[in-house]
């Protein structure tokens, strides 16, 4: 950041200024010996930065704009930052290849998502975009060298764009995750044998820790195939059917009969057949200390900021952006604040609205309303009356 030469001259006299101390503020002061005439440099760099980081305070905080002022509206404070919303931090690309990425996505309730990525408990990229779709992750994996393992749910558009740019990246399923699409279709409360092994056999994917957990869980995988695989294949048809599903379609004239069981177990299937179930015991990446979960991105990103969401309810959609963009840019490995205020450019004032070219017509000439001059109005009262 530029430094502005302190004061050379005294403005009255012109004389050569001295050090005189520092005010309450602790800035220095200066002191002209002809004169007595004293002065304080001021920098309007030193100022700005101030107010930033003040600004920054209050946005990642849970205070109103009252409290921070200290004054019943805040107002003033307003007003103090209201060049601050123009700033928008970026997180730089340092080419930087990590070894394990978390990535995930956090939908605002205005209509927009931020996808994040996270390494080593920073924030290495995000992206704004509408939902997440196949192009809006491929914007966010170019930015990123590839991994040696990404931790991820199970979004298509994110496994699409992860086989396009990261196609030689291990990839380990969230497991909790995994557990709430089985919870999904079965429920905890299954009325039949075969959902409630099922569910059984979910919660028991977040308590695998070693080789031999993750061996005795695909064993009884297995076993609940051999009991129950047969029921997912059953079908129902329209012409013998006693009764039609509501989600059904017109034209379909058969359907599988336990369509939440088969679901549910293909969710589960899908994901071991890919080899993303327990990427996390490799015994070749045990020195990455691979997570089983997004729990990390879940609890230290995308709940702190819909915490701060929630504190500072009533934002604009816009403002809600800078929030955003400032939490993940302050989480990564080294936000520089001053760096974002020197590199700002600032937006140029709105033109003024152009005056009215046309003149007043004035009073109309002729109209069909009355008029008080010509005597028209209503009159009443008894004044007058005989």
């Amino acid at each position: 950041m530029a430094h502005s030469t302190p004061p050379s001259a005294c403005v009255v006299c012109e004389t050569k200024l001295v050090k005189n101390g520092r005010n309450k503020a602790g800035n220095q002061r200066w002191k002209c010996p002809s004169c007595g005439a004293s002065s304080v440099r001021k920098r309007a760099d030193r100022s700005k930065i101030f107010t930033l980081l003040r600004f920054i305070d209050w946005l990642l905080g849970k205070n109103s704009q009252a409290d921070a002022d200290g004054t019943q509206s805040g107002r003033s404070f307003r007003r103090r930052i209201a060049w601050c919303w123009e700033l928008r931090p970026k997180i730089p690309f340092t080419g930087v290849v990590h070894d394990v990425v978390e990535i995930d996505g956090f939908n605002l309730r205005t209509g927009w998502c931020i996808l994040t990525a996270r390494s080593a408990g920073n924030v290495v990229a995000a992206q704004w975009c509408a939902r997440e779709s196949q192009a809006a992750w491929s914007e966010l994996f170019k930015r990123l060298p590839e991994p040696i393992v990404v931790v991820c749910d199970g979004g298509p558009g994110m496994h699409a764009a992860l086989k396009e740019h990261w196609p030689n990246a291990r990839v380990q399923r969230c497991l909790v995750h995994l557990q709430r699409n089985v919870r999904k279709y079965v429920t905890t409360r299954s009325k039949t044998v075969a959902g409630k092994a099922l569910w059984g056999l979910a919660l028991k994917l977040t308590r695998v820790k070693t080789n031999a957990d993750a061996a005795a869980w695909s064993k009884l995988l297995i076993e609940w195939e051999g009991a129950f695989l047969h029921l997912t294949k059953e079908r129902s048809y329209r012409k013998t059917a006693a009764e039609v599903p509501s989600w059904v379609r017109a034209t379909q004239q058969w359907w599988y009969t336990h369509q939440r069981l088969r679901s549910g177990y293909q969710a589960i299937r899908r994901v071991s057949d890919r080899g993303h179930l327990f990427t996390f015991l490799d015994k070749e990446l045990t020195h990455l200390k691979v997570p089983s979960t997004t729990n990390g991105i879940e609890g230290g990103t995308n709940s702190p900021m819909r915490l701060l969401l929630l504190h500072h309810r009533g934002m604009t959609e816009e403002h809600q952006r800078r929030l955003i963009e400032w939490w993940l840019y302050l989480h990564t490995e080294h936000p520089d604040p001053a760096k974002v205020l020197a590199e700002h450019v600032a937006q140029p004032p709105k033109p003024a609205r152009p005056a009215l070219s046309e003149p007043d017509p004035g009073p109309p000439l002729y109209d069909t309303g009355l008029s008080a001059e010509e005597g028209l109005w209503l009159r009443a009262g008894t004044a007058g009356n005989a």
